[in-house]
């Protein structure tokens, strides 16, 4: 066994043990020598409906013990492959998002800057994601974004409060964060029609929930025939139905069913995913750990879409 693959394979229960993402080794962030890294990000100060997110982070971990490094599609062990480790979560201010985003944005650089590391992270509800667009586009330039979610997160102010879960999009694209931006999964109903205007101005490329049950897996020849540069791949769980992913904060019916996103995922052509996160799983409204497990699988596509 190498000293990055699981750390126990079959020697103990999968219930047992101190719990890390996929039961990887862990490895403080100063003393870190592999290439890809797994962090929590515990904050939902910038949610607007229902909190509990910064939950998520533990749980995840316990339930991707469940997980296994080998990919049948892929014909790879993506744990052998990148040897990727757990470092711990991000630290956050849970009464402060000005004061989250600093931390979260620096030690997201410290992290990846050296020999440019790939960061994959669970939030926290969809505020987290802006800090660390911020600190990688630092790294490697403007990002291009594929952003899994119900909701355009283009959206304005809340509650006099320039940033919460609904604006990182809107930021990334206006601060030049991002280059260009792919959507899966949006629908209605919306606030206003004039939700749609800032992606229709910025051109942001919208695949909506129609879109993919009407054209399948077609939807991804209107990609680019191989997404160039770096990459950036944010998941909100709430692009899937309330039935696949029940914790969530702000569940939207009518949505993609887990195959439906473990397909799409399958079949991205990205040059270079130098990260992602998967946000917005709240154990407090899951129901038999379903949208944990949801979220163990989109990290373990992700994991190999980095390879």
């Amino acid at each position: 066994m190498s000293s990055y693959s699981e750390i126990t394979k079959r020697s103990y229960p999968r219930f047992s043990g101190v719990h890390t993402f996929f039961r990887l080794r862990y490895q403080k962030p100063e003393k870190v020598k592999s290439h890809v890294l797994l962090c929590g990000i515990p904050f939902d100060g910038g949610t607007t409906y229902r909190t509990g997110a910064r939950m998520a982070p533990s749980r995840v971990r316990e339930i991707s013990a469940l997980g296994r490094g080998y990919h049948p599609q892929w014909n790879q062990d993506v744990f052998e492959t990148l040897k990727p480790v757990d470092v711990g979560d991000i630290p956050t201010n849970p009464i402060s998002i000005k004061k989250t985003y600093e931390l979260i944005e620096k030690h997201i650089f410290d992290l990846a800057e050296k020999d440019k590391k790939k960061i994959l992270s669970v939030g926290g509800d969809h505020s987290i994601t802006l800090p660390i667009l911020r600190a990688l586009s630092k790294i490697h330039g403007p990002l291009n974004l594929i952003h899994f979610d119900a909701h355009f997160d283009t959206y304005p102010q809340a509650y006099g409060m320039e940033y919460h879960h609904g604006t990182f999009v809107r930021h990334a694209v206006l601060e030049k964060c991002v280059n260009k931006v792919f959507q899966f999964g949006i629908r209605g109903p919306y606030v206003v029609k004039e939700d749609m205007d800032f992606c229709k101005k910025h051109k942001i490329q919208v695949f909506t929930v129609d879109d993919i049950k009407n054209k399948g897996l077609k939807v991804l020849s209107e990609l680019p025939e191989l997404i160039k540069g770096p990459c950036y791949l944010s998941f909100d769980v709430d692009c899937l139905d309330p039935a696949y992913a029940p914790g969530t904060g702000t569940p939207v019916v009518g949505g993609l069913n887990s195959y439906e996103v473990q397909r799409i995922l399958r079949n991205l052509k990205i040059e270079n995913l130098i990260g992602g996160d998967v946000v917005e799983v709240n154990p407090s409204y899951d129901h038999g750990d379903i949208t944990s497990l949801v979220a163990v699988s989109v990290l373990f596509e992700v994991l190999n879409l980095m390879v």
